[in-house]
């Protein structure tokens, strides 16, 4: 009998599983049906090169239905999962809520920001986990070097050209490095204006950046960016941003126009709309095979794997988990779709075990730091290698050729530092042209 496989979320896991499940299993063995509000997946690693300029923000996204061809894609939002009953209920874009009945359900929705209850930080901050917060703040910091160039208060100027991010971790140092790059790169056409009178601040609560990598290759990046005149606050947490007035621990307090949260990730709030499992640290829990389990009892048909789920990571100490990176959710959404194929054919599942390769980063164009293998990389030859990396990983052969494309013509062409506000508020003109209709009484 033909199985129904649903896929909830449709970033790295969900594409990944989805895509594989497809190109492995007969048509008449199985439909996979994957749920999404967005027609496409982010491929989140290119995010600060699409904010900076180096490639265009469509080509570090992949369209689900050019993409995954062979599966039933579903434009909605998975709002409810009744395991014991194996059925979800989607909220499409528009119209009612609808029952979808399952065999196999792929719980993979990722993660979102793991904010905390700082005064102002709803009102004044901006995440950087998704394409269109990516392009917001391209837009948001080269429209600050307008205000700057255009204003005659000092005071004025200094608000528009202080820019605070505040995570250490990958994609803050990258969201950081990158912004500051293109910054720097768009003062030769504002001749008002000089890279001394732009302030660049890092906010991280720990002592060091980059936890993912040695020490010494996190004191590297910090020497790095110390050298290009940033502010760099360790051991240092964000208290309050009212009114874009940052107060931090360490007493310091200033005014900033542009406030980036990057202090990690949670996961998804859909899974508390389900029925599965969940650890102290509402991660699904799973065995090393990606499935499902409750204490002893292993959940038949329900898989799950990426930032959202608790997978033992066999590579390391007892008791320790994979963790939430791309590098892990490509590899466990192979495993899992191998896994799936295995049990509707009547074999057993197989364990995910992969030891962690390493880490690479961009800290703006051709300057980077790695760590691959065990060998140590910096400048040059770690961004070349972090590019070369991405290239390899990022879905289809369409968004690998014009993501190449991006950089060969950015290689000869300048970058373009154009700000397109106007994509955050297209109607406003219109409006403001259109008379007002006074009802009759």
């Amino acid at each position: 009998m033909k199985k129904r496989i649903l896929v909830v979320g449709a970033g790295h896991v969900g594409l990944y599983t989805a895509l594989r499940l497809s190109k492995k299993l007969h048509s008449w063995e199985a439909e996979v049906m994957v749920v999404d509000p967005q027609p496409h997946m982010t491929y989140q690693p290119f995010l600060p090169e699409a904010s900076a300029g180096n490639i265009s923000p469509r080509h570090a996204v992949v369209p689900l239905r050019r993409a995954l061809r062979n599966c039933t894609i579903v434009a909605g939002e998975v709002t409810r999962v009744e395991h014991d009953r194996k059925t979800a209920t989607v909220q499409p874009i528009i119209g009612p809520a609808r029952e979808i009945t399952y065999d196999h359900i792929v719980v993979a929705p990722g993660s979102v920001s793991r904010t905390l209850p700082i005064p102002g930080l709803r009102e004044r901050g901006i995440g950087f986990k998704t394409i269109g917060e990516a392009i917001y703040l391209r837009n948001h910091v080269l429209d600050r070097l307008d205000v700057a160039a255009a204003t005659t208060d000092p005071v004025t100027r200094r608000n528009a050209l202080t820019f605070v991010f505040v995570g250490g971790g990958y994609a803050g140092i990258e969201a950081l490095a990158e912004m500051e790059d293109m910054a720097r790169d768009a003062l030769k056409y504002y001749p008002e204006l000089s890279a001394e009178d732009m302030r660049w601040v890092l906010v991280e609560a720990t002592l060091r950046v980059l936890p993912e990598v040695d020490r010494d290759m996190g004191a590297y990046t910090v020497q790095q960016l110390l050298k290009r005149k940033m502010d760099i606050r360790l051991d240092t947490r964000l208290e309050s941003c009212v009114d874009g007035v940052v107060k931090l621990s360490d007493g310091d307090s200033f005014q900033a126009d542009t406030i980036v949260w990057t202090a990690g990730v949670k996961p998804s709030p859909v899974l508390d709309q389900t029925d599965l499992p969940r650890e102290e640290r509402r991660r699904v829990t799973c065995l090393p095979t990606l499935q499902v389990v409750d204490g002893d009892r292993v959940l038949d048909g329900a898989w799950s794997a990426g930032d959202c789920a608790a997978v033992p990571d066999l590579t390391g100490p007892p008791g320790a988990f994979c963790s939430p990176s791309a590098q892990h959710a490509v590899r466990q959404a192979v495993r899992m779709a191998d896994n799936i194929r295995a049990v509707i054919r009547g074999r057993l599942p197989k364990n995910y075990k992969h030891k962690h390769v390493g880490s690479v980063a961009s800290l703006g164009l051709h300057k980077g730091v790695a760590q691959v293998y065990g060998i140590k990389l910096t400048g040059l030859p770690a961004w070349a290698m972090h590019r070369a990396y991405h290239l390899g990983r990022i879905p289809s052969l369409n968004r690998k050729v014009r993501v190449l494309v991006d950089w060969v013509l950015a290689f000869f062409l300048r970058r373009e530092v154009v700000a397109l506000g106007q994509l955050h508020d297209p109607r406003e003109e219109f409006v403001e042209a259109t008379p007002r209709i006074t009802p009759r009484s």
